[in-house]
């Protein structure tokens, strides 16, 4: 009889004495403290701190610095891309790109030396035009949404546009054949230099108006078969800036395309940069506080808020509500059959964008845009806005 129990009470010895080994281990997590989450806030308050939070601006004082840099000849230490500015005699050189930038003192043998000299930090003038260009941006970087009432005259129109279409480069937008749709609008915005060339059937052929941020002009100017115009001559583009240091990019660009292309690269009224900051960092906050449960002033521990951009979606989007009497978005979204872009092999998103944030904005300004924060400080009747998906 002994023989048939020895196994079961080896067994039972077996779990007693392993819950008596996990015992202390379960009093130190039943007496550990919950964690500590912020006390919930009345929704007024809550959104007047989200209103105050998405109003500061922590990249202020070292853009500042950025601007102070290039105006008294310097190179700003915070590019993170300063290497890709050379200067051969008496011209700063972009690899194919190149406009005349003056400097002090004069290399012996700058007419015989083959190789681009490393841009001195000390020894940078700026064209007289580009200072002033740089100025003017700065001074006028200020919270002031009546800028979008003045887009029009901003950028040089005769008028509002009936109908225009944004397109974003989602891979949702090969799930249908909105080309012919696409072009029938009366005007195409296009963001990032996206390739249409064997895409018309799902994303049309016609652009109108090029977005871009400075991060994508300036890796386009670093390569030998990019072009400042990807879309042709006529088409202009309108960049948001993310670093001073790529006005260099933007004057190089227009310099070596004056004699060849009718339109210029413009920068973005730096009040409407403001304007959209604003409201993408207000929903960045809701999204973190809501999903994490953690006080709206724990955000700044999860993201560079220096680094945070909004994306040019976000701006061609803003511009056409400021412009258009009625706009259709095409290519924003994502989904899990769908490529993160239509036209090329990107895996992931970038970290200084929210693009969730983005697409609650898109979801109110679409269902009500009375209730987006800043934007209704505009003065202006938010034009009917559909998106394709």
């Amino acid at each position: 009889m002994k023989r048939p129990l020895r196994r079961p009470f080896a067994l039972l010895l077996f779990v007693v004495l392993c819950g008596a080994a996990s015992f202390p281990s379960v009093l130190r997590r039943a007496a550990a403290p919950a964690p500590v989450l912020a006390p919930p806030l009345d929704p007024a308050r809550l959104n007047a701190t989200l209103l105050r939070l998405a109003a500061a601006d922590p990249s202020e004082a070292p853009l500042r610095r950025d601007v102070d840099d290039l105006l008294e000849g310097r190179l700003p230490a915070s590019s993170s891309r300063a290497r890709a500015w050379r200067l051969r005699g008496d011209r700063l050189h972009l690899r194919h790109h190149q406009f005349p930038v003056y400097r002090r003192g004069h290399h012996p043998d700058h007419d015989h030396d083959p190789l681009l000299h490393p841009l001195p930090r000390q020894e940078l003038l700026l064209d007289p035009s580009l200072r002033r260009a740089l100025r003017s941006w700065h001074r006028l970087r200020r919270h002031d949404p009546g800028v979008l009432r003045n887009l029009p005259s901003l950028l040089s129109l005769p008028g509002r546009i009936p109908s225009c279409a944004v397109v974003g480069n989602s891979g949702i937008l090969l799930r249908a054949s909105h080309g012919a749709l696409i072009d029938s609008h009366a005007a195409v915005f296009r963001l990032n230099n996206a390739r249409i060339s064997g895409f018309a059937a799902n994303v049309g052929a016609k652009t109108n108006l090029s977005f871009i941020n400075s991060n994508v002009l300036h890796l386009c100017a670093r390569r030998p078969n990019c072009f400042c115009h990807p879309y042709g001559d006529g088409v202009p583009i309108l960049l948001y800036i993310c670093q001073a240091a790529h006005f260099l990019d933007v004057a190089s660009c227009n310099a070596s395309s004056r004699s060849l292309h009718a339109a210029s690269i413009s920068v973005t009224d730096p009040r409407l940069d403001v304007l959209c900051a604003r409201i993408v960092k207000y929903y960045s906050l809701r999204r973190f506080v809501r999903e994490t449960g953690r006080a709206a002033e724990q955000w700044s521990c999860t993201r560079d808020a220096a680094m945070f951009h909004y994306s040019s979606g976000m701006q061609a989007i803003m511009v056409a509500v400021g412009v258009c009497d009625r706009v259709s978005v095409f290519g924003f979204g994502k989904a899990a059959d769908a490529k993160h872009h239509y036209h090329s092999n990107q895996k992931a998103e970038l970290d200084l964008h929210d693009y969730e944030a983005e697409y609650a904005f898109y979801r109110d300004l679409a269902e009500k845009p009375q209730v987006v924060p800043f934007l209704k400080d505009a003065g202006i009747v938010v034009p009917p806005v559909v998106f394709y998906h």
